[in-house]
């Protein structure tokens, strides 16, 4: 008996591939960012910027601080001046008949002495002829302008025979143009110079002396250390 042989025929199907392109093999899984896991970058930029604002406050801070104490003492300096402008704090007043404006009283600082509408204060420190028209000023006065023989007559009463006065006479350039302090004229006939005075062109301040028991005015050298005289207009009140 012939045995017969059955052949099947079988067909194997390739996968397609891509024209001219190598397979590439499939990409690995990603890894998974934890979202609650932070940069490590970001506290090196929390921490600058923490130390930026605590430098601004510390400036801000010492700005405030300047400002304050520099307001402090303007306001100290301030108070300091204004006391200091109070010069006369007692005074003496005496009732007046008619005075202008209807005030009754008319007043000098206490230790001035009084004459007509104005107030002297006869000073026993030694000081020159710029320090002397300081001082009267500090005090709200000038030195010693005499515009009548009354006032020469009154002022000399109360001055001490041997000491020197300064008044408010001066010749600043030298070239025997006379001045006084308050800018009144210069009246050529009304001075009350000694015999020979003025005498030297180099002595630019007059003062009030009486060499031989007379009183008169000399002209002398404007650092020398001389007594002066102070005058101001008399307070209504």
């Amino acid at each position: 008996m012939t045995s017969e042989t059955t052949y099947a025929e079988l067909k194997f199907k390739n996968e397609p591939q891509s024209s001219g392109t190598k397979s590439e093999p499939p990409a690995a899984p990603q890894k998974k960012t934890n979202p609650h896991k932070s940069d490590s970058s970001f506290p090196k930029q929390l921490l600058a910027s923490l130390v930026i604002l605590l430098l601004l406050l510390l400036a801000i801070s010492f700005l405030i601080a300047f400002i304050f104490f520099f307001q402090k003492c303007s306001h100290i300096h301030k108070e300091k001046k204004t006391t200091s402008e109070v010069t006369h704090t007692v005074l003496e007043c005496m009732k007046e008949n008619s005075t202008t404006e209807g005030k009754d009283w008319s007043c000098c600082p206490k230790n001035w002495k009084s004459f007509s509408s104005n107030c002297y204060f006869i000073s026993t420190e030694d000081n020159s002829w710029n320090e002397s028209e300081k001082k009267c000023s500090r005090m709200k006065a000038h030195l010693l302008v005499i515009n009548t023989q009354d006032e020469q007559d009154f002022i000399i009463q109360e001055l001490t025979e041997n000491s020197i006065y300064y008044v408010g006479l001066s010749d600043p350039e030298g070239k025997r143009h006379w001045q006084w302090v308050d800018q009144t004229p210069y009246n050529e006939s009304a001075t009350f110079w000694h015999r020979g005075e003025p005498n030297n062109p180099n002595e630019r301040c007059v003062v009030l002396n009486a060499p031989s028991r007379a009183w008169g005015w000399n002209d002398v050298l404007c650092h020398q250390p001389q007594k002066s005289i102070c005058k101001m207009m008399k307070i209504y009140l």
